[in-house]
């Protein structure tokens, strides 16, 4: 088991509640999301499926000293596709969860968002919610889209507070306070970001977009420091107590996150919002208690 802050105390302990599931690491020989996987399994929430090269992974689990632990195993072979093996599982009632392991982004996402597998829920928009916790702020922050969406239009990141606010929901956070990053606080015809947020906070004062706070256009320094915002004399009342941050490009997710991971230290989950079955989504540089978070997040968010 790991330490971690008791701000994720909430999503392990709902995934306990609905646990244990059965999780499909594709791409089973990744040091680190295997001591996830099974430290999950050690918390009674996750009965371990690894595919993957059977060679590879075995001498993986004999060097971690797992190689004891009760787990289910199929390899694959050059020609099969891993995700796609680990879909049909998932969708035959064989696992639960899909699980990124050692295998490029764009090689799991591609069957995700393949249509002919039907995974999208109706009318929504698949994203990534990286949800994290650092010393320097106090509560969980989540940030996205951060892996699929490059350059989201007004629409999609309408879909993105809608997704976020869902998520947020199912991990104990009943109304969360949502900002829409941008590089300053103010219109400007110049930053087309910034009248996109203005335009989306417009949206969602005359019809609400989700059951959230949301304001934008804002800076980062004024989303996370309330002194900030004193000292420059902005007025909002959430400015260091936002829950999310919605992007205005892809690069800018990437960076928080990394950053976050990187220099403060961070501890995090990420998962998928939008589709039908729960995906846990680790990278692979990423520590053995951001695999096992991204469980919980998976499971604590299935329907």
């Amino acid at each position: 088991m790991f330490n971690y802050p008791k701000e994720f105390d909430k999503i392990v302990e709902k995934a306990m509640e609905r646990g244990p599931k059965k999780a499909a690491v594709v791409g089973s020989n990744s040091a680190n999301i295997l001591k996830g996987v099974f430290a999950a399994q050690e918390a009674g929430f996750v009965e371990p499926i690894l595919i993957g090269n059977f060679r590879k992974t075995k001498e993986m689990l004999d060097e971690l000293g797992l190689a004891d632990r009760h787990y289910d195993f199929y390899p694959t072979g050059n020609n099969a596709n891993p995700v796609q093996y680990a879909i049909e599982m998932i969708q035959a009632g064989g696992a639960d969860v899909l699980v990124r392991g050692n295998i490029q982004t764009r090689d799991f996402l591609l069957p995700i968002m393949n249509k002919s597998n039907h995974l999208i829920k109706e009318g929504r928009l698949v994203t990534h919610i990286s949800v994290m916790k650092s010393d320097e702020y106090d509560r969980l922050l989540a940030v996205s889209d951060c892996t699929l969406l490059v350059e989201p239009s007004i629409e999609q990141r309408e879909e993105v507070i809608r997704n976020m606010t869902e998520a947020l929901k199912n991990f104990g956070i009943a109304k969360p306070n949502i900002a829409l990053l941008s590089l300053v606080e103010k219109p400007s015809f110049h930053m087309k970001d910034t009248v996109e947020a203005q335009t989306i906070v417009m949206h969602h004062n005359e019809e609400p977009i989700a059951d959230c706070n949301l304001f934008g256009p804002i800076t980062y320094d004024l989303i996370i420091s309330k002194e900030a915002a004193e000292l420059k004399h902005f007025e909002c009342e959430y400015s260091g107590r936002f829950d999310g941050i919605v992007v205005p490009n892809l690069l800018a997710g990437n960076l928080i996150c990394k950053f976050w991971d990187a220099h403060l230290h961070s501890y995090a989950c990420g998962v998928l919002s939008g589709t039908k079955i729960p995906v846990a989504i680790s990278g692979r540089s990423e520590s053995p208690a951001h695999a096992f978070l991204s469980l919980a997040g998976s499971i604590a968010m299935a329907d």
